[in-house]
């Protein structure tokens, strides 16, 4: 069956785009580890877009010569838009020949509250000089028209970083794959251990980019910061001897009745060291073939 001409001209339908989740909820929801899933899972995905972009973004990120493209987009309070406007931009993009599927993340205040102290981050609402209180409670308030719009409601007040991630994939159907899933962290030792950690190692003896000011400002995420540290042969040797240990270790721990398996490096800071070596060792992972690989960095995301 041929599908008729969109009288715009838009050819958007002809190219294949097969999913569009549109990612929203509170601030602290989690969110971000819900998109760097989705990508994980070959979503292209786009954060903070601009609601009435939306269209223009699904026509441009769409290409010809793929049979299917999966798009993510964060859509939320810092958004410069009118959010009020968005089931107008759904419309539009339904139009198009897509079924978008708008996905919001709830959690309770009394968890979000003491998120935000763990993590000391700013609320997107404090620059209007509320108390975090009550930043939450009015971002509630403008999120409740996208709440009852919204396709799946999920619940992250009692989820950690792998149940959260399990449940973006669960919930949404995205695979039936049930290898291990890995998670490699990043986290400051003054700031306490992650609870859900099964690996911990302390990165605290390596030599620490801190101290160089052309480094400081930058994270374990960079190329500069990456040099520094891969120049070191200590840190070659310390990369080496984890990298046996976890390659030893990691197969024989999947099993029907475990589904995952956090990996966690610490440093002071939690900015350099220890992002660097969450970043390498996942990229690893993924070079001996595990599937389902993750990283979470706790003092930057």
């Amino acid at each position: 069956m041929t599908t008729p001409a969109d009288p715009s001209g838009d050819d958007t339908a002809d190219r294949g785009v097969a999913a569009l989740l549109i990612v929203t909820g509170m601030s602290g929801g989690g969110k971000s580890v819900a998109l760097n899933t989705l990508e994980d899972l070959g979503f292209y995905c786009v954060d903070n877009l601009p609601a009435e972009l939306l269209p223009e973004f699904v026509r441009a990120a769409s290409h010809p010569e793929r049979a299917e493209q999966k798009l993510a987009v964060g859509i939320d309070m810092r958004n410069r838009g009118d959010l009020a406007n968005l089931p107008e931009w759904l419309s539009a993009v339904g139009a198009m020949g897509l079924e978008p599927k708008l996905v919001f993340f709830d959690t309770a205040d009394d968890t979000l509250l003491r998120r935000y102290a763990e993590t000391r981050r700013r609320h997107p609402l404090t620059h209007l000089g509320l108390a975090l209180a009550d930043a939450i409670a009015l971002e509630r308030q403008a999120l409740k028209p996208l709440r009852a719009l919204a396709d799946v409601v999920v619940d992250t007040s009692a989820l950690n970083v792998h149940q959260l991630r399990h449940r973006v994939i669960t919930e949404l159907g995205l695979t039936q794959d049930s290898s291990l899933s890995l998670l490699f962290e990043s986290f400051a030792y003054r700031r306490g251990l992650p609870a859900d950690a099964d690996f911990v190692f302390d990165a605290r003896g390596l030599p620490n980019p801190h101290w160089d000011p052309r480094l400081k400002p930058l994270s374990g995420r960079d190329g500069g910061v990456r040099e520094y540290l891969e120049a070191r042969p200590e840190v070659n040797e310390y990369v080496a001897q984890v990298t046996t240990f976890l390659d030893t270790w990691l197969p024989r721990m999947q099993s029907d009745t475990r589904s995952y398996v956090t990996v966690a490096f610490g440093c002071t800071g939690g900015r350099h060291r220890s992002v660097y070596l969450a970043e390498t060792l996942a990229e690893h992972a993924r070079g001996r073939g595990w599937t389902e690989v993750a990283t979470f960095h706790r003092e930057l995301d």
